[in-house]
Parts: C-alpha cells; sequence; structure tokens
C-alpha cells in the first residue's frame, strides 16, 4: 500500500477534511493540525495550499516514522472515523484502554483529542520495541 510509513492517498483522504486539519495531524504535525482545526484550515486558504504540500509532508513523516506490526495508515482510519469506539487501541493491542474508550466514548472525547496529538509517536515506539 506504501512505500513508508505514511501514504500519500490516505493524507489527500483525510485532506478532504482539512479543514479539520486531520491530514496535518495524520503527518506529525499537531501545532498546525490544531492550527487549522480551529482556523477551518486557514479560512480554506491553507486546505488549498496543502494539496500541493502532501507530497512532501507524506516523505517528511516516511523519513521520521519507523514502520513496523502496527500500520499508521489503518491506525490513523480507525482514530479518524471510529475513534470514539477506541478501536484504533485494540488494533494497536492496547486492550485495557481500548475498552475504556469504548466504554466512555473515547473519555469523553478528550482522549480522542490526545491521540490525534501523540498517535504517530504512539505507533512509532509500538513499533520500535522488539
Amino acid at each position: 500500500m506504501t512505500d513508508g510509513s505514511h501514504s500519500k492517498t490516505i493524507g489527500y483522504i483525510l485532506w478532504i477534511f482539512g479543514f479539520t486539519g486531520s491530514h496535518r495531524f495524520y503527518y506529525g504535525k499537531p501545532i498546525s493540525g490544531t492550527i487549522y482545526f480551529f482556523t477551518l484550515g486557514l479560512l480554506g486558504i491553507g486546505w488549498i495550499v496543502d494539496l500541493f504540500l502532501i507530497p512532501s509532508m507524506d516523505r517528511e513523516a516516511d523519513l521520521r516514522f519507523r514502520e513496523g506490526k502496527v500500520d499508521y495508515n489503518i491506525a490513523w482510519i480507525l482514530l479518524t472515523f471510529i475513534g470514539i469506539f477506541g478501536i484504533h487501541k485494540f488494533y494497536m493491542g492496547k486492550l485495557i484502554i481500548g475498552i475504556v474508550y469504548l466504554l466512555t466514548g473515547g473519555i469523553f472525547l478528550v482522549g480522542i483529542v490526545y491521540d490525534f496529538w501523540t498517535l504517530n509517536d504512539q505507533i512509532h515506539i509500538i513499533n520500535s520495541s522488539k
């Protein structure tokens, strides 16, 4: 599916929802992702510019994050679209917190926000062990 840890295809799919900053979070840019979230993609201008920046963000993410048993793309799709149920946590092998997310709506959405900020690093740590 990819030549590295992240995929341009997934990046562009998340870019469609770019006014939320989801593609920026995916590529490991949580600060600009948060800014995009609160400014609707810098009022749409940054969102359009990112259409052309995704290839370079993809290359940077591929260099920064390690591939392994947990696929970044699958985890990000699960978090983005059904994260409230904790399915991404189950996928990563974190069963207890997955159950907690399932029973609490992603710990009342605060856990979801935390995961948008840290999912790449969480996966990198899992993939770096063993």
